[in-house]
């Protein structure tokens, strides 16, 4: 039988982001350090690939430092924790490495300065994420209010209006949190932002990259965890520009492929947290089942790193 035809447009840049290979990176390393098992507090990235190889490695995950004996390493995630974490596991003598992503870092430190200056910070972000707790976990309570969306603004109850300032999650939708930012300045005219935009240059790349495809296909595929900020982003930003259906998959075995019945064009991307491994797993399975021609579509090109720890970097 001759496989219906398919164009593949795979998006460039897509799946590991600096921070997450970074992060990634600490807990294999620390294993190599300290040998079995590593605690790690939350998943150190959203996805469920990843944790389970990070795990059969010996790394074991924990959503609470309580969780954790004094005697063996932790490692705090990706996406950042409250202040309080670290200052516990330093009260408990316990070695601890800490994975922030140093994009994450760099609005926890905004967001201190800020505080320092005598200003009441508002966070852009989603209630209950990690990265969210994490950063408005840096002051104390009350310090930082958090908005999920544009009409949030209206119902804020402020300190002074003429003393504020804004940070935001790092894994929004470029287009979305420009709204919310528009929302803060028509509302609070004096609140001052960051000097660079604190969504992270990975989510806009690849949200950049979706655009771009999404006027020439008839579906996207977004390789990724449902809870994994950046990758349903991409789903949402897909649907916006021009897409008629976009899904979400962890795996291949996810694909709805009565919902693909009958296109002739489809989209890849992966989120920040997502292996390439996954990708080609879903494009097997795609050719598999079409006569399939590749096209790329690059709107950017990473070469971001970032270092290690020290403490993993000295042998002693």
């Amino acid at each position: 039988m001759t496989k219906p035809p398919l164009t593949l447009y795979l998006a460039a840049p897509r799946g590991f982001c600096a921070g997450v290979d970074r992060a990634i990176n600490i807990v294999e390393m620390a294993l190599q350090k300290w040998g079995a098992p590593v605690y790690v507090r939350h998943e150190i990235v959203h996805n469920k690939f990843v944790v389970d190889n990070l795990r059969d490695q010996g790394a074991i995950f924990v959503e609470e430092l309580s969780e954790c004996p004094d005697d063996r390493p932790v490692i705090f995630s990706a996406h950042g924790v409250p202040k309080a974490v670290p200052a516990e596991a330093a009260r408990r003598e316990m070695i601890y490495v800490d994975a922030t992503c140093p994009l994450v870092s760099k609005v926890h430190i905004e967001a201190e300065r800020h505080r320092d200056a005598g200003l009441q910070i508002i966070m852009i972000g989603h209630e209950g994420h990690p990265e969210t707790i994490g950063t408005m976990g840096q002051l104390p309570p009350g310090e930082v209010l958090l908005v999920e969306q544009a009409g949030d603004v209206d119902e804020l109850t402020v300190r002074d209006p003429e003393k504020l300032a804004f940070v935001t999650q790092t894994t929004l939708s470029v287009d979305d949190t420009k709204g919310i930012v528009a929302a803060l300045q028509a509302r609070f005219p004096a609140i001052i932002g960051p000097h660079k935009e604190d969504i992270c240059y990975a989510t806009t790349n690849r949200q950049e990259a979706v655009k771009a495809m999404s006027g020439l296909i008839d579906a996207m595929l977004v390789v990724g965890a449902p809870n994994s900020s950046n990758s349903r982003r991409l789903v949402e930003v897909a649907g916006r520009n021009g897409c008629a259906y976009a899904q979400l998959v962890q795996r291949a075995d996810d694909i709805d492929w009565r919902a693909l019945d009958g296109i002739r064009s489809i989209g890849i991307t992966a989120g920040a947290s997502a292996p390439e491994i996954l990708v080609d797993e879903v494009i097997a399975a795609l050719e598999a089942r079409y006569e399939v021609t590749r096209k790329l579509v690059e709107t950017a090109e990473e070469n971001v790193e970032f270092k290690v720890p020290r403490i993993l970097r000295t042998t002693v």
